[in-house]
């Protein structure tokens, strides 16, 4: 299995607690984790990771 290096958003705060991790696998997919729940990730591709942070970082994003 091959080993992931994550790193820490630079939105995440503190060592700890409420912290987005993500990584690259050399397949191409994304994988993200959240330090609340470590043992949980999710797998998405490039292009709809890429989507995500649009959206996130978008100005006039609104949700709900």
């Amino acid at each position: 299995m091959t080993e992931l290096t994550w790193q820490k958003s630079s939105f995440s705060e503190g060592a700890g607690a409420n912290c987005v991790y993500v990584a690259a696998h050399p397949t191409g997919r994304i994988h993200l984790q959240e330090s609340d729940a470590p043992a949980t990730t999710l797998t998405t591709s490039p292009t709809a990771f890429a989507a995500l942070i649009r959206t996130l970082t978008a100005s006039d994003h609104t949700f709900g």
